[in-house]
């Protein structure tokens, strides 16, 4: 998809009493396309706030170039950024910053009182759409915290625009609320919308398809995760079969590496079975040769008293 939020080399710093100043940007560069969630977390201070307000067109960089929609806003009269702003991007704040006499359906409809125009969306169908179907007549302080978030997201959308931006939308809530506020997000982004989001929230982080960590007003590590890219849905190609003689080989294979069948194939070949046998052997020719000797003693012994006898007989009959 096409980018919808361009930074490049964005620059901010502000001054804290007369001689103290903060880098809140030091060289910023970052590219968020259409279908991407991108989460940006860090430490406090780390510029993520002023990272947001940049890109919303709420505050204006020193140096750098940012780019909204396709439309550089840089050196935009104040007028045209905020009819920029108003078409093209969405907040989300962590306050809600809801109107408190306003209904629930007066605070979705709200933008469209500043654009001029016919809603993009229905008011009425968004917040049917964010489970709010029942509370249209509702005033802030008659819902939940959940539930002024999920106006706030209705309203955010009213105009359709292509950049979601939110600071902390889930930080006042409870799990179990953030839990379904987070979903919300992240059906945004399958529709094609890009989302930007500060965040503490580990559960909204890993939602997001993209990590971006900031620290010291400088992006110290941007990653992707291999869910959000278009390819995420495909499935792993199966394995090509294996013939019978390559199993056999590698069972074989198996067995002479693997610690069990290594030990029971090493009975035959290892030192102590393989000296066990020699000894076996030495044994059985020594006990060989032994008896050979005895034998051989007793047949002598046997021939030397025959030829004694004979030659004592032979004395015997001389005389």
């Amino acid at each position: 998809m096409s980018v919808v939020l361009g930074l490049a080399d964005v620059r901010r710093s502000y001054r804290m009493g007369a001689n103290l100043e903060v880098h809140a940007l030091r060289g910023v560069s970052l590219e968020v396309s259409g279908g991407e969630f991108v989460a940006i977390v860090g430490p406090s201070g780390s510029g993520k706030t002023t990272l947001l307000n940049v890109a919303g067109l709420l505050d204006q960089p020193d140096g750098g170039e940012v780019v909204v929609g396709g439309v550089a806003a840089n050196g935009l009269p104040e007028r045209e950024r905020a009819r920029l702003r108003r078409e093209a991007i969405g907040f989300v704040f962590q306050s809600f910053n809801l109107l408190p006499h306003l209904t629930a359906l007066e605070n979705a409809a709200l933008p469209l009182r500043y654009l001029g125009q016919s809603a993009s969306l229905s008011p009425r169908d968004l917040l049917e759409r964010v489970g709010l179907g029942a509370r249209l007549d509702h005033r802030p302080d008659q819902l939940s915290g959940g539930e002024q978030q999920r106006v706030a997201i209705a309203r955010a959308l009213v105009a359709d625009p292509g950049l979601i931006l939110a600071d902390e939308p889930t930080g006042d809530l409870d799990s179990a609320t953030a839990a379904g506020i987070v979903e919300l997000l992240d059906g945004l982004r399958a529709e094609g919308k890009a989302l930007v989001v500060v965040t503490h929230n580990e559960e909204l982080a890993q939602a997001a398809g993209r990590l971006v960590h900031m620290k010291d007003g400088e992006i110290v590590e941007d990653t992707s995760s291999a869910a959000s890219g278009p390819e995420a849905g495909a499935e792993e190609a199966p394995a090509a079969p294996r013939s019978r003689s390559s199993r056999g080989a590698q069972r074989s294979t198996t067995r002479s590496g693997s610690g069990s069948r290594t030990g029971s194939g090493s009975r035959t070949a290892s030192g102590s079975r393989t000296g066990s046998g020699s000894r076996s052997g030495s044994r059985t020719a020594s006990g060989s040769r032994t008896a050979a000797k005895k034998a051989g003693a007793k047949r002598s012994g046997a021939t030397a008293k025959k030829t004694g006898a004979k030659r004592s007989g032979g004395r015997r009959s001389g005389a």
